[in-house]
């Protein structure tokens, strides 16, 4: 078995790869990388020769291109100690064309050309964009620089190397001066010990050199144990949720702020919803900051904070599990009901709600359901992320329960029938057992087999949430992310949510796998030696 399990896993994730490739391809090859920018907000207040520049930052950024600008490379040949300070601030002076470029900026200018053209970089110079009267418009400066297509497999390679990243002391560049780097493990976590002399009892390993500052702790927040030492990364959002991780992004708490007495690392005392748990390094974010340096002992400053709400993964979770029991309780013994009074008046009503539920397109009878609940019971047809009023889930619960049902009806029913018509029934009351013996220790359990093998992605895929209730109910789930991605061109929440499928498909048949040879003993995956 472990073995089977071994081999399919890796299978899984090798083809949780390709397609993951196949999704970079049609993203990054076919695809107009222009469209990236429509939902920038600082795109359209750029002009000129300035836009252009931008344009191939945000490329750069988004892992499209190798992009160097003139005055980059005259900044790092300077640190490199080859020109000085005076030098570079004269070199950087570009004319309005070329030949209006100083020697000793014509000079430069020739050597940043000669050693990016060498590595395969393609040289741009836009000169200055001019109105007819001679000034140069806004963003119509002269620009310069080099760029260079990143390969696909480059990218690729680099999305799958950096997806896991485990913080340690070296995570801050050694030529950072932050004191001497190591762990601190202690018993009294300062948050929860500010002045020294609570010794409330909780454990905590402490970073400096790290990127997180608390790289295990432990809190009030369910799993109430937490850990920043590895980072899930499936890539960084530019539209969606700008600059944030997709994971991140389905993983943080929503809503409104929850303020609470706090004690910041300089004993300032006030109410806030800063997590100092997540603390993260930000070079510099200390110096002529009033706040941080009321607050903070260190560059360790970047936090997030208390919500009133679950995260966007824990929203579509808590309604999917439900409705996946729901669909389970009622569905299954109203099918094996169906299928035992065969041709019946329950198995007619049942057929003509299978039906039904097939026929009718899902928005509509979602809409159904949400004008019924919210007229006749009065029931909330909108999410509040900030509500603790737990009827808001009921007809989203119904909503998403509701063809799930039908299914394991439809299915129940036909897997029962099959096994009661089967040739081994007829010898079993041929052999004297009574109908309750064949029913239970035959019929119903070899009907349930292939029932088993969908429960665990039933229960899997509950977190990824459902595209079509949650946009009705404005339930602010997971579900809705890709295509939100799709519709603002954000090609790296494509990526990451593809990602994230992906590995949920194979781990979900993985284990039904597992489920069902747990219960047909006659399914075995060992080979056996001949």
């Amino acid at each position: 078995m472990a073995k089977y399990i071994l081999k399919r896993l890796l299978h899984g994730l090798v083809s949780a790869i390709i397609v993951v490739l196949i999704v970079m391809i049609l993203i990054y090859s076919l695809l107009d990388r222009s469209t990236i920018l429509a939902g920038d907000p600082n795109y359209s207040k750029i002009m000129s020769n300035a836009r252009v520049a931008y344009e191939q930052s945000r490329y750069e950024i988004f892992g499209y291109i190798d992009y160097v600008p003139y005055s980059d490379y005259l900044l790092q040949i300077e640190r490199e100690g080859e020109i000085d300070e005076e030098t570079r601030s004269a070199a950087v002076l570009l004319g309005r064309t070329a030949d209006k470029d100083s020697d000793i900026t014509a000079e430069y200018v020739q050597k940043f050309t000669e050693t990016y053209e060498g590595q395969g970089y393609t040289i741009t110079r836009l000169d200055a964009d001019a109105k007819s009267n001679g000034q140069v418009k806004s963003g119509g400066q002269t620009q310069l620089y080099a760029t260079r297509n990143k390969p696909l497999i480059t990218r690729a390679i680099t999305y799958f190397t950096q997806m896991l990243q485990v913080d340690n002391i070296h995570s801050i560049p050694d030529e950072v001066d932050i004191g001497e780097r190591g762990l601190t493990f202690t018993l009294y976590d300062p948050v929860y010990n500010p002045t020294g002399t609570e010794h409330k009892f909780a454990p905590a390993i402490i970073g400096n050199g790290t990127q997180h500052k608390y790289l295990l702790y432990f809190d009030d927040q369910f799993p109430f144990i937490h850990q920043n030492l590895l980072t899930l990364h499936l890539g960084e959002s530019y539209t969606v949720n700008r600059g944030i991780d997709v994971f991140t992004t389905m993983t943080d708490s929503q809503g409104s702020y929850v303020l609470r007495p706090m004690t910041f690392p300089t004993g300032l005392q006030e109410e806030s919803a800063d997590n100092l748990h997540t603390a993260a390094y930000v070079a510099g974010s200390r110096a002529g900051n009033q706040v941080n340096e009321a607050r903070f002992v260190d560059d360790y400053t970047n936090v997030t904070t208390f919500k009133t709400g679950m995260s966007r993964l824990g929203f579509s979770f808590v309604i999917g599990i439900i409705s996946v029991i729901l669909a389970y309780v009622l569905g299954l013994p109203i099918g094996l009901v169906m299928a035992l009074r065969k041709d019946g008046l329950i198995d007619k009503l049942g057929t003509f709600y299978i039906v039904f539920i097939i026929a009718v397109p899902s928005l509509a009878y979602i809409f159904l359901f949400k004008s019924v609940g919210g007229k006749l019971f009065n029931l909330p047809t909108l999410f509040n992320v900030d509500s603790t009023d737990k009827l808001m889930y009921i007809l989203p619960i119904i909503s998403l329960s509701l063809p799930s049902i039908a299914n394991l009806m439809k299915w129940m029913r036909r897997y029962m029938i099959d096994q009661m018509n089967s040739d081994y029934v007829k010898f079993a009351r041929s052999g004297g057992l009574s109908e309750s013996e064949i029913f239970t220790k035959h019929i119903w359990k070899n009907a349930m087999i292939p029932i088993v093998h969908g429960i665990p992605g039933s229960i899997i895929f509950s977190m990824t949430g459902a595209i079509i209730t949650e946009r009705v109910y404005s339930v602010p789930g997971a579900g809705n992310l890709l295509t939100q991605a799709i519709n603002k061109y954000d090609n790296s929440v494509i990526v990451g949510v593809t990602l994230f499928y992906a590995v949920l498909s194979v781990i979900s048949l993985i284990l039904g796998d597992v489920l069902m040879a747990s219960v047909d003993p006659r399914i075995s995956f060992t080979t056996k030696d001949r």
